[in-house]
């Protein structure tokens, strides 16, 4: 079966086509439409997913091409910031950062927050001390999720939704960020239980337990894979 993404990242097309084995997985591009970039609401991942999802599935109309669509919206939700960065991931810090410069805002923000709670002024974050273990007081406030909201849309009106989640830790500091894998803020996700940052982790490892993964391994069993 032919799925078409409504995304044009790579990275995310490369973790889904390992999940989504057997089918066909298209960009925007691919069918022509060079500038997809629906404007995303405010009120959460299960919004802002349907938004991809309908705007694609209308330009393949318009341009008579066939097939379901397969949209996302995920984002990294930090407990001392109040769900931030959350539904604004992407565009966290302007539109311009990368995600080394948007990773090391965000350490910033949780740094001062947690000193602010605590009544002491804001300083650098650990080095890493914390890293690996991450035990104790060094996880306190630190908590945070990636969460996923993936629809599979058949027609304007039909489809399915799954939300699924990540637990983790924020790392303690800038030289506790580790990892060449992945994208986004997967090298400031500490997980315990795997004594690994997201970024860390294999491909088959991520797709095992990430949020994006558990959310495809549901619609990909719906389809019968």
């Amino acid at each position: 079966m032919t799925i078409w993404l409504a995304s044009g990242n790579e990275h995310k097309r490369r973790e889904l086509a390992a999940i989504f084995a057997g089918h066909s997985l298209k960009t925007p591009v691919e069918g022509g439409f060079t500038d997809f970039d629906p404007r995303e609401g405010t009120q959460g991942f299960e919004e802002n997913a349907l938004i991809k999802a309908r705007a694609l599935y209308g330009l393949l109309e318009g341009a008579g091409l066939e097939g379901p669509v397969l949209a996302d919206d995920s984002g990294l939700c930090v407990d001392a910031l109040g769900g931030r960065p959350g539904v604004y991931s992407a565009r966290y810090g302007g539109g311009k950062l990368g995600d080394k410069e948007r990773n090391l805002l965000l350490l910033a923000e949780l740094d001062g927050a947690l000193a602010a709670a605590a009544g002491s002024p804001a300083g650098p974050g650990t080095a890493g001390a914390a890293y690996p273990g991450m035990a104790g007081a060094a996880t306190a406030g630190r908590g945070a999720r990636f969460v996923c909201a993936m629809v599979f849309l058949w027609g304007h009106e039909r489809y399915c939704l799954v939300r699924e989640s990540l637990e983790g830790v924020i790392v303690s500091g800038p030289g506790a960020i580790r990892g060449s894998g992945g994208f986004g803020y997967d090298p400031i996700l500490y997980l315990p239980e795997k004594g690994k940052t997201l970024a860390e982790l294999t491909e088959e490892e991520k797709n095992s337990l990430s949020h994006r993964g558990k959310a495809g391994k549901i619609i990909a069993q719906l389809l019968g894979r």
